[in-house]
């Protein structure tokens, strides 16, 4: 059962300590290499489904691009290897289109032709 208040102080106390964190200088994404925006996601570069327990800050538009461009199985086989993936030429060609992109930007992601 779940404790009504923390061992550790009040959750006020904790909102305030992270006023410092939030202005660091933000986090790169694991594949563009840009700094990340306002929306982070946490990519498993292994898929859970392989075994992969690592995870790493991306934009969703990247993200959505290695999902477009790549199954589980290649995944795996790539792992934490971001050289191999920028060696697709849709992902190298998206990469260098999203370069000149502003962090938080977003666009639909066209689909592997299969």
């Amino acid at each position: 059962m779940a404790r009504k208040h923390s061992k550790h102080g009040r959750y006020e106390d904790l909102q305030d300590s992270g006023a410092d964190e939030a202005e660091a200088a933000p986090v790169p994404c694991w594949l563009c290499g840009r700094p990340t925006g306002k929306t982070i996601v946490w990519h498993h570069p292994v898929p859970k489904s392989r075994g992969g327990r690592e995870v790493v800050p991306m934009h969703p538009i990247c993200q959505n691009t290695l999902i477009a461009n790549f199954t589980n199985s290649e995944l795996q086989r790539h792992a934490m290897d971001v050289d191999a993936l920028l060696a697709n030429p849709n992902v190298r060609k998206f990469v260098d289109w999203v370069a000149k992109k502003d962090p938080d930007f977003t666009a639909t992601t066209a689909k592997k032709q299969r």
